[in-house]
């Protein structure tokens, strides 16, 4: 049926369809039209043609292995065939070839691509002719395959997991029609199922390892297998900082901390005092980390230290370590009351109290005890109480503090000085010690004085004596009137410094024997009196008995020089001189 127009203009219908006979000639190269020109022609025309048939040799095809033969069959003379896939003018492609009067098609490789629906139309004049559709399946696959998990992790990698999380498996592959999926797990166990997704809940280090999954298209015979390695991954839990058991001490060598836990695959950090551990010389680290050193050990190397382990899901750290680290005694500092300063002397008045106190850095605490240097007594603690200063609380005053742990002791001294001292102020023990020195020497000049004049005394009576004696024998011959020759003819007289000269004599000259002493010159302590010129009276006999028993008769000048010279020591000292 053609346009309405038509109807009254038969000849001008004629004509245009001449005319469009003339000017559209298409070249024998060109197979195809607009398909929807095609359809507006033909409904123009209002043209039918015998419908066309659409055969193919083979309608299910197998990807890469078959092919596909279609041919269109028409009553149709010098009619133009077009070939239509999925209700598409088709695009020939280098795999596709056509027959000269286009009326075979054939799919030399088939694709997956190719399956789809296939139609011929026939064009003849102004009539167009399309046959009924045929669907061409093509099986394919399946295709490599990869199995996912919840993290997304691909085939071929290690996936780790967490112990006691539930786990879905995914297969992903291309397939049709589709396939069969068998999965093989780690305890060789086999589990056929209709797709290709596999759930394992609460999985456990036991189900940790290979995971496979076989894919099958039993329509193109073709299987693939799909391989994950899985990790169960423990949730670690908190590991403890192991430390050496005997007490540390300052500028020890090293010490050693380890990193305590029963998880075989995890890492490890430190931190210290809540910040990630640096490595120093100082802080050396083992090669997993389990194991820390510390060289040099000192008083801030206290920490605390934590140690972390850590998985791909989990982590955990340690409780906080904190050493204790002893040390010192250091410097030992001495301060006087609620004072801060350090005393080396302190003043004080005599009554007032005085207060000390010792301290020195150190850990554990330092023991203290006060010793004085006037005394043995010793007094422990850090404080010294003196309630009322007196002469003995002098002195110097040490503070000895000690480390039982370090074995290290350290001492300081302050010097006491106590001001307004007194005599009454003297201790019993002075004043006794003073009164028993003045004793003594009282004693000792008293002790003297008697011997002296026990001495005395005895020269004194034994002179007598001999004075006795000298008169009952022969009286004193006169100095002036002897002579050497008469007296001594072949001895010289002796001369003595201690004898009296008269006036006006020389050294030289000899003198005359001085007058006999009597005893009572020496009690009575007077100088002899000057000797006269003439000769000397003899003394009158005393009518005694001698104190001594006579001599026997000898020389006289013996006799008078025993007299003159009874004890030469005391003699000597007596000065006769007036």
């Amino acid at each position: 049926m053609g346009p309405a127009g038509f109807h009254h203009c038969p000849w001008t219908a004629i004509l245009l369809s001449a005319s469009l006979l003339t000017t559209w000639n298409p070249p024998a190269a060109a197979q195809f039209i607009d398909h929807a020109d095609l359809l507006s022609n033909t409904q123009m025309e209002r043209a039918s043609l015998a419908k066309p048939i659409l055969t193919v040799r083979q309608s299910v095809v197998t990807e890469q292995r078959d092919m596909a033969d279609f041919y269109c069959a028409t009553s149709a003379v010098n009619a133009t065939i077009h070939w239509v896939f999925n209700n598409s003018l088709l695009v020939l492609n280098e795999r596709m070839k056509l027959s000269a009067d286009n009326k075979n098609l054939t799919v030399l490789v088939v694709q997956r691509e190719d399956s789809g629906f296939y139609l011929c139309e026939v064009q003849s004049a102004f009539e167009v002719g399309r046959s009924d559709d045929i669907l061409l399946e093509v099986n394919y696959g399946p295709d490599p395959v990869s199995i996912k998990l919840d993290s997304g992790v691909a085939t071929g990698d290690v996936v780790e997991v967490m112990e006691g999380n539930t786990v879905n498996f995914w297969v992903e592959t291309q397939s049709y029609p589709a396939p069969t999926y068998t999965w093989y797990l780690p305890t060789d166990s086999i589990q056929p199922l209709p797709t290709g997704q596999l759930t394992i809940p609460a999985i456990s280090r036991e189900q940790e390892g290979m995971y496979r999954c076989l894919v099958s298209n039993t329509v193109t015979n073709s299987s693939r297998l799909g391989v994950v390695n899985v990790q169960v991954l423990e949730k670690v839990t908190a590991p403890y900082i192991e430390s050496p058991t005997l007490a540390l001490v300052e500028n020890a060598t090293s010490v050693m901390l380890t990193c305590k836990t029963s998880h075989q695959r995890v890492g490890v950090h430190w931190y210290l005092r809540g910040q990630p551990l640096m490595p120093s010389e100082h802080l050396t680290l083992s090669s997993q980390n389990r194991t820390l050193t510390i060289h040099g050990l000192q008083r801030d190397d206290s920490g605390p230290y934590e140690c972390e382990v850590w998985n791909w899901g989990s982590q955990a750290r340690s409780v906080p370590l904190k050493l204790t680290i002893n040390y010192g005694p250091d410097q030992v500092d001495i301060t006087q009351g609620s004072a801060s300063g350090v005393v080396n002397t302190i003043e004080a008045m005599l009554n007032s109290s005085l207060t000390l106190h010792c301290w020195a850095d150190s850990k554990p605490d330092a023991r203290y005890h006060w010793t004085h240097e006037h005394s043995s007594q010793v007094l422990a603690g850090n404080q010294l109480n003196i309630e009322a200063l007196r002469q003995e609380h002098q002195g110097i005053y040490s503070c000895t503090s000690s480390n039982n742990v370090t074995g290290l002791t350290r001492s300081a001294s302050v010097l006491v000085t106590v001001v307004g001292l007194q005599s009454s102020s003297m201790s019993p023990g002075v004043i006794a010690g003073i009164v028993i020195g003045i004793l003594a020497a009282i004693a000792l000049v008293i002790g003297l004085g008697y011997f002296l004049y026990s001495t005395k005394d005895r020269w004194i009576h034994r002179r007598s004596a001999n004075d006795t004696t000298n008169s009952n024998t022969e009286p004193p011959t006169s100095v002036t009137q002897s002579t050497p020759e008469s007296t001594r003819p072949n001895k010289p007289m002796p001369v003595y410094d201690n004898m009296l000269k008269p006036k006006g004599e020389d050294r030289g000259k000899k003198m005359p024997s001085p007058p006999p002493v009597s005893p009572e010159h020496f009690y009575e302590k007077k100088p002899p009196s000057a000797a006269p010129e003439g000769p000397r009276k003899p003394l009158p006999r005393i009518p005694k008995q001698p104190l001594v028993p006579p001599v026997p008769n000898r020389n006289k000048e013996s006799n008078y020089e025993a007299l003159l010279n009874p004890n030469q020591s005391l003699y000597c000292k007596i000065n006769s001189s007036v």
